[in-house]
């Protein structure tokens, strides 16, 4: 059997229309999380327009470094999957894998480097409610669109990783074509997830900063 032909799922007669169906449900899933976040950042634009300065004063307190490695991490690992469907397109099954296995990897090393930046901020005592370090109001409903905005994205990326994980996976055994519209939507979702926090990194790390 062809990798096209184990590709191929009911009730479908084409790779190709199977392909458009895959995309078209994955572009409304996309839009449904584009309308999730955008929810969080309009909530942030209110707030900041309301609390100016205590918003300022908040996002000097964030991590640069931590926030500026993760960035160039996930924006490495958006390199790393585009050359993985890239390669599953062209039956490369070898940089296909390697490619999955390097967004895997570098998506691990974002994960550990936030764990050391929440680890940092609770030490700084950073985290909303009783024994804030910060006396702005302002301050505080920063820190909580931080946490909540970051916890999210750390979770969607989780998602993917599992995911890719799982296509590695059966691609080292064999048990998935290449060509099987998986990997590309799975590309898909993976870039939204890494432009969304390159749209967080500028509000939660620069805007103090400017």
């Amino acid at each position: 059997m062809s990798e096209a032909a184990g590709a191929l799922r009911e009730p479908w007669h084409s790779l190709s229309r199977q392909r458009e169906a895959a995309a078209f449900g994955i572009w409304l899933f996309l839009a449904s999380e584009l309308l999730f976040f955008g929810g969080m950042l309009l909530c942030y634009a209110v707030c900041r327009y309301s609390h100016p300065q205590g918003f300022l004063e908040a996002a000097r307190q964030t991590n640069i470094v931590f926030g500026t490695v993760n960035t160039l991490t996930l924006l490495t690992s958006s390199f790393c999957m585009a050359i993985a469907s890239e390669a599953g397109k062209s039956g490369l099954r070898r940089l296909a894998i390697g490619g999955l296995a390097g967004t895997l990897m570098l998506g691990f090393v974002f994960l550990v480097i936030k764990g050391l930046e929440y680890r940092d901020d609770i030490s700084q005592h950073l985290v909303p409610g009783a024994g804030f370090a910060l006396p702005q109001l302002g301050a505080q409903l920063f820190f909580s669109l931080y946490w909540m905005m970051t916890g999210v994205h750390a979770l969607h990326l989780t998602v993917g990783m599992i995911i890719i994980a799982r296509l590695v996976l059966v691609g080292i055994r064999r048990e998935l074509p290449l060509t099987s519209p998986e990997i590309q939507v799975t590309a898909l979702y993976w870039h939204l997830v890494d432009i969304i926090w390159i749209i967080l990194y500028p509000l939660l790390y620069l805007g103090g900063r400017a």
